[in-house]
């Protein structure tokens, strides 16, 4: 018999009742953080719940346009999810949706895409998308982005610099299905479980850059604590050399 799962009834109302937390938003945020955790079997208990009770703070009934939009809200939060913490686990959680998505709010290969992601790859110039990426990655970093960009040109190779160039131009600053904002909370989503301090720190301050409040960042911040806290993380010891938690302080504002 497989272990009970840790999203539940009190945690999916408790996340979406968070304070100063932004409107549609906490699905796909706990989607992302369930992706970090290696919890992809856990993703569908929240996705159905959005899709029956709605992507708000309190219940509805939500009607098919809305029904799609949280269906591809959650699917390219998850795309986005793999610069932070890689393919297998993107590529596990969009397995585990599909299984239990309805086939009309599916979008299949050929035909349209709300990212237009196909037609930027083969049809626009690239100098354009990795000039987009290099907007939003000066946006998120602000005034020390060269300084960012220049560490990681020079880390012993300048590939990992154009790795990062490649993930923010074609997948962070597509902003078509996930805003700035949005997609500032899906990088937080990624980073928090995973203890990356120092990247935290940029992503956390970047997010207000997008135009969210230090009120709306530190809810969402909340809602990822809570939900890696319910998989069994939590403050290690400072003596501890190893451990399921963090080492110290989590970034916030």
């Amino acid at each position: 018999m497989p272990p009970p799962g840790i999203v539940t009834p009190a945690l999916i109302s408790a996340i979406r009742g968070q304070p100063h937390l932004p409107r549609g938003c906490w699905y796909f945020v706990a989607g992302v953080a369930l992706n970090a955790l290696n919890l992809s079997a856990e993703i569908p208990t929240v996705f159905n719940h959005a899709i029956e009770n709605g992507a708000g703070s309190s219940d509805t009934k939500p009607g098919h346009t809305e029904k799609l939009e949280i269906a591809r809200k959650m699917r390219e939060s998850l795309v986005k999810a793999a610069a932070i913490c890689g393919l297998p686990k993107s590529i596990n959680s969009l397995t585990e949706l599909k299984r239990i998505t309805v086939q009309d709010l599916l979008d299949e290969p050929l035909r349209y895409s709300p990212t237009s992601r196909p037609s930027e790859l083969y049809d626009v110039p690239s100098s354009a998308i990795l000039h987009r990426g290099q907007q939003y990655f000066d946006m998120i970093y602000g005034k020390v982005s060269k300084r960012v960009m220049s560490q990681m040109d020079r880390s012993g190779t300048e590939d990992l610099g154009l790795t990062a160039r490649l993930m923010y131009g074609y997948l962070l600053s597509n902003t078509s299905v996930l805003s700035p904002s949005e997609t500032s909370y899906v990088l937080l989503a990624g980073l928090i479980p995973q203890d990356v301090n120092p990247q935290l720190k940029g992503h956390i301050r970047g997010a207000l850059a997008t135009g969210s409040t230090v009120e709306e960042v530190k809810a969402v911040r909340e809602i990822i604590i809570r939900i890696c806290e319910a998989s069994g993380m939590s403050r290690l010891d400072e003596t501890a050399q190893s451990g399921w938690g963090w080492k110290g302080p989590i970034a916030n504002l």
